[in-house]
């Protein structure tokens, strides 16, 4: 069977999701799927069983492909470090920090290390779903682009566009890309998807119309705006969560700074009823709610120094409701953050902490990769990960006294038992619910809706022709 290659006309098109969609459903249908994207550029991460770090779209779309989640799933994966630099993993493990145009130098290695992931993966499974990046005729970038061209070209897959329609110029973008796109490509292209369509289906029928006889191009479905509140891929994706409120117990803020990272710890808080979360990008007073949260941050010392520019570092230390911080978040509440080797800010230096914590972090080489059970708090096994370079010698996992908390686990509140206990500590009205269940519940109707809105068997039949 021929890979297939899921590509859109910009960015947020919907290329993740509808990846993560078809994973299910053609794992529901028995076919062994691997989803994959070349290069993914992300502070959102995972870690995996073999102890190295891949993006969390990737982790989402293995999750719903019922498969385990692989370094080969994204060879490549950058983090942005700030003032034009990024860490670039490669393989699930950290190769470098590196300028934009130290990385671009580099691209050949690179592309071998993408041909070798997909190759294996072609080996082990069924079907390999590569997900595009942006957009696929960045003609400027070309001869630099690992998740698209390259992809497409080496590994001759089938292609499908997806196109946004919320945000307007549909038609434009649709044929723009079109008449810009690598004839190969475009001869392997088995159609068009429109994307987040409000309102009657049966409105776009002219639409389709036009884009089937005036650009020659299959319309192989038109999928309704279906908000979906797991595993955002990039910070941006924040502003598209929609919180499940009912009867609102306890109010948390939680802290935004600049380098947010694996803010898929949000995703349990966001789609509890009983929680109302509001995403705090700037200063503000914060003694109407009831608890603070810190989450994770790819560049700790940087964000502590915004938090205390903002003047937001003085309202949490004045804070006298529960506090939790979550990795980078739970290293800002200790005294000292120390960083002689330059290994998290540009420079060796130390920083004060909230001094909440009676600790120092010291981040050193190599990165800490972990996942499994961890005996967290009064409890023997919370399942998570860890992915930090900061160490800390007197809590090196968690912390817990009177109002503050943290942890160097992602995933915590996952954990049905802990976040039902951790809450009803703060509102003993609190009652909590099952996130795995909700989870789950979100994946399969988001696949079982495009399915429903999607000419799946065209897909297939295009994939095993000769």
């Amino acid at each position: 069977m021929k890979p297939l290659a899921v590509l859109g006309t910009s960015s947020d098109a919907g290329k993740t999701t509808l990846v993560m969609a078809l994973c299910r459903i053609l794992a529901d249908w028995g076919m062994k799927v691997a989803p994959f994207k070349a290069q993914n550029v992300s502070n959102n991460s995972a870690v995996t069983q073999e102890g190295r770090e891949i993006s969390r779209a990737q982790c989402l779309q293995a999750e719903a492909a019922r498969v385990e989640p692989s370094y080969l799933f994204n060879p490549v994966l950058l983090k942005s470090h700030g003032n034009g630099s990024v860490q670039v993993i490669v393989n699930g493990l950290v190769y470098k920090k590196q300028s934009i145009v130290d990385y671009y130098a580099e691209i050949d290695h690179l592309k071998e290390q993408v041909k070798q992931a997909f190759s294996l993966l072609q080996q082990r499974y069924d079907l390999v779903i590569a997900e595009g990046a942006g957009s696929p005729v960045e003609l400027n970038l070309l001869h630099k682009d690992l998740a698209n061209t390259f992809v497409a070209l080496t590994f001759n897959t089938k292609n499908i566009l997806v196109a946004d329609i919320e945000r307007g110029g549909v038609f434009a973008s649709i044929y723009g890309t079109l008449e810009l796109m690598d004839p190969v490509m475009r001869g392997n292209l088995i159609g068009v998807v429109i994307n987040k369509f409000r309102g009657d289906r049966h409105f776009f029928d002219e639409g389709e119309k036009i884009i089937t006889e005036r650009f020659g191009v299959p319309v192989l479905g038109v999928l309704p705006f279906m908000p979906l509140n797991i595993d955002m891929e990039d910070s941006q994706s924040l502003r598209n969560y929609q919180q499940r409120l009912g009867e609102i117990k306890i109010r948390i803020a939680v802290i935004v700074y600049p380098g947010l990272s694996n803010y898929n710890d949000l995703d349990a808080l966001m789609a509890d009823a009983e929680l109302y979360v509001e995403l705090i990008h700037a200063y503000r007073p914060l003694a109407g709610f009831d608890m603070v949260l810190l989450p994770g941050s790819k560049t700790v010392i940087r964000d502590l120094q915004w938090l205390k520019a903002q003047g937001l570092s003085k309202e949490i230390q004045q804070f006298k409701k529960a506090i939790f911080g979550i990795c980078g978040g739970y290293q800002m509440l200790c005294n000292h953050l120390h960083d002689p080797d330059a290994v998290e800010y540009e420079t060796a230096c130390v920083e004060t902490g909230l001094g909440f914590i009676d600790d120092n972090v010291v981040y050193q080489n190599p990165k800490i990769l972990t996942r499994g059970q961890y005996p967290l708090f009064s409890y023997p096994a919370i399942r998570g990960y860890e992915i930090h370079c900061g160490r800390m010698a007197k809590y090196p996992l968690y912390f817990q006294e009177g109002c503050i908390a943290g942890t160097h686990i992602h995933g915590v509140f996952d954990d049905d038992t802990f976040r039902g206990d951790y809450f009803k500590g703060i509102n003993p009205d609190y009652q909590s619910y099952a996130y795995g269940a909700y989870r789950e519940q979100e994946i399969q109707g988001f696949a079982d809706s495009v399915a429903e809105n999607l000419d799946i068997n065209t897909i297939l039949k295009a994939l095993q022709a000769d």
